[in-house]
């Protein structure tokens, strides 16, 4: 092998792995544990909670049809009670999410005496990938299908802070 080839590349090899540990994947985070997360769908926040105090807060967009709880599958409406944060998703379509234990036994059972499937799949989430339904969310608020979306350097910061089996309330 031409040295002038193997010199070019270990260089381009050691630039790249100088970019990926400057732009780690993931953030990190050490200060207090987040206990609970509360959201008030009224005022369309997010807080993350030390016990009580409020660590961070974030406003959010909720599901297109905002007022009252989710009964079911495409509603439009995001949940309302607790719930506990049961899963993560780093491969998310929308940036990252964290997924909330919606529905709960309680929802089943209201649902299965209406009648009708309670929906799922509810989220803590960033910003679409897809550029059309992307600019659709720039432009309207309360975008989602009943999740709680995030700018995605927010979803970073909250995905970093929040670990699962964490208490979630959401409130009117």
């Amino acid at each position: 092998m031409d040295r002038r080839a193997f010199g070019l590349g270990a260089m381009a090899t050691l630039g790249l792995s100088a970019c990926a540990s400057a732009n780690p994947r993931f953030l990190t985070y050490d200060g207090p544990e987040v206990t609970s997360l509360v959201i008030n769908k009224g005022s369309r926040k997010l807080y993350l909670l030390h016990n009580d105090t409020i660590l961070n807060e974030y406003k959010v967009d909720l599901g297109f049809a905002p007022d009252g709880t989710k009964t079911k599958r495409g509603d439009g409406r995001t949940p309302e009670g607790s719930y506990l944060i049961d899963r993560r998703n780093p491969n998310s379509r929308y940036h990252l999410s964290l997924g909330i234990s919606y529905p709960n036994s309680s929802d089943i059972a209201q649902a299965k005496a209406a009648g009708v499937d309670p929906g799922g799949d509810i989220f803590i989430h960033g910003q679409p990938k897809k550029r059309s339904e992307l600019k659709r969310a720039k432009k309207t608020a309360d975008w989602t299908a009943g999740c709680i979306a995030v700018k995605n350097e927010e979803i970073e910061e909250i995905y970093a802070m929040v670990n699962q089996g964490t208490l979630i309330t959401l409130r009117p």
